[in-house]
């Protein structure tokens, strides 16, 4: 049965417990939300969905205080309120976990869970109180995640606990939830949503943005659907399916999730040799990858794979082991050697490693490529702007002008433009990590439709994702991780879900033992 909440739509008061009124919000020339209205019930999980840009996000950080509305008027437990930051909605208990995490890195996990609310005596910090408050939270919460330490040292999963667990600290009575489960693996996601049902069980509201329509569908008890800042329709979860409501947010039917995938040659190059490579988070890890063929990598979380990616990259040293590349054996290659000699890397999170958001789009997309656009050390403007231009038209970045910051723009057409900057460097390999975080059915759609040409054209291609899904329909070949070692590696038909999910538990271990 869809929805974890209460049945009811309005509070005790017979009034719903949060009201938007012909909310409306631009941003230059772009209407982002053009006169939305919609009504959340108290004790609910009610859901958001769109395309990238359909003004999701945007409505979210109106409701939490981080942007401010144009027009309408939005009440809470039947008053009116207007929110200027995000700590007076704090102080009217309504709290948000972005999709973007942000933590203060030189601050330990408990420090910034409780920063603003710390437990004090005299004025003074109590740390054994910070302690004693941070551990029970995280054991009500089911996260497994060490108060003491260094939130800097935290990858993206980590960083996202520690979102949810600020804004439970606030004793919030609306959560509005962006992407919560985008950087966590199944398990995580499992204890998320027991998070959730409880809340809402408690009498908590939930603002649920969520761009997996599985996850809205078994979550939700009232969905909401966007489309260029306007409502679509508002619908109890129990009446919709996925391909409804894809349909509300395209505004038609999409026909397949993955395109068509062309072998590679049987006789195609191997343009990337891994051979027993160890490296910080890698412990033994060998593949190939072809021209034109797409390898995926799969495994749970903190299984090794972007710690993979990154040493091949260069980001980090190799401790031993080979790398070649296309006939260059050199090991411990910097990104800037990578990507001169034909390696390209997507990085795993667009905020912290890929993109410089106060910087436009035409900025970002030739960041890696600026010393073929200068001369004695002056940006040729006029090149970098055509240079630019050509990439992200063929990419189909859309929103605001290139020349706006890039933080305008939605999260798909963000990794968009992540994908014109690699296009621009005539990469022969490409490190895909998680290239589909935080975008919407549509987006990527764009996104695996692209990497298919791409490959098509005889790029070859290393796949990092979560979603098994996504790995399975784009891929040729999975080789699976676990613990830091590749495992298996999967191929043709014996490519299932059974078969990865078996090789990343250690089933498959299992199974062959005797007896």
């Amino acid at each position: 049965m869809a929805g974890v909440g209460s049945p009811a739509t309005a509070d005790e008061s017979g009034l719903n417990y949060l009201e938007l009124l012909g909310v409306a919000k631009h941003f230059g020339g772009v209407q982002a939300l053009d006169r939305v209205s919609v009504s959340v019930g108290r004790g609910s999980v009610h859901a958001l969905v769109g395309e990238n840009g359909a003004g999701k996000s945007t409505l979210g950080k109106i409701i939490a205080g981080a942007l401010s509305r144009d027009a309408g008027t939005m009440t809470l437990a039947g008053g009116p309120v207007s929110f200027t930051s995000p700590r007076e909605a704090l102080e009217h208990k309504v709290a948000a976990i972005a999709q973007e995490p942000s933590v203060v890195p030189q601050l330990t996990v408990a420090e910034n869970v409780f920063l603003g609310v710390e437990p004090r005596r005299a004025g003074v910090l109590s740390k054994r109180g910070l302690r004693r408050a941070y551990d029970r939270l995280a054991e009500s919460a089911g996260f497994a995640l060490d108060g003491g330490r260094n939130a800097g040292q935290l990858g993206t999963a980590e960083q996202q606990k520690v979102e949810i667990l600020r804004a439970l600290s606030r004793d919030a009575q609306l959560i509005v939830m962006d992407e919560p489960s985008a950087a966590l693996g199944a398990h995580e996601t499992h204890q998320l949503h027991q998070i959730i049902t409880g809340l809402a069980t408690s009498g908590k509201t939930i603002l649920f943005i969520s761009h997996s329509l599985g996850e809205v569908l078994s979550l939700a008890d009232t969905v909401t659907v966007l489309r260029d800042g306007k409502v679509i329709k508002t619908a109890a979860t129990s009446a919709e399916t996925e391909a409804s409501l894809i349909e509300a947010m395209l505004g038609r039917p999409l026909t397949s999730t993955f395109p068509p995938r062309q072998p590679p040659a049987s006789d195609a190059p191997v343009l990337l040799a891994v051979r027993n490579l160890r490296a910080p988070g890698v412990e033994d890890a060998s593949f190939e990858v072809r021209s034109g063929e797409i390898l995926g990598l799969a495994g749970l979380v903190g299984a090794g794979r972007t710690e993979l990616a990154r040493a091949v990259f260069g980001a980090t040293q190799p401790e031993s082991g080979e790398i070649v590349f296309a006939g260059d054996g050199t090991l411990g290659r910097s990104p800037r050697r990578s990507l001169d000699g034909g390696l390209a890397m997507i990085p795993e999170s667009r905020k912290d490693e890929g993109l410089i958001f106060a910087r436009s789009s035409i900025e970002n997309a030739t960041l890696s490529w600026l010393d073929k656009l200068s001369s004695f050390g002056i940006v040729r403007r006029r090149e970098q702007r055509r240079a630019a231009r050509a990439v992200l038209d063929r990419c189909e970045v859309r929103g605001a002008s290139y020349g706006a910051p890039v933080s305008t723009l939605s999260g798909g057409n963000q990794q968009k433009v992540l994908l014109a900057r690699m296009l621009l460097c005539s990469p022969r390999v490409l490190l895909a990590d998680e290239p589909t975080r935080g975008v919407d059915v549509g987006a990527k759609r764009a996104i695996y439709d692209f990497l298919v040409e791409l490959a098509a054209d005889g790029l070859g291609i290393v796949l990092i994702s979560s979603e098994l899904e996504e790995v399975i329909g784009l891929s040729h070949r999975v080789v699976v991780m676990r613990r830091g070692r590749v495992v298996c590696e999967l191929e043709g038909h014996g490519i299932t879900e059974s078969a990865i999910l078996a090789a990343a538990f250690e089933e498959r271990e299992a199974a062959a033992e005797p007896g």
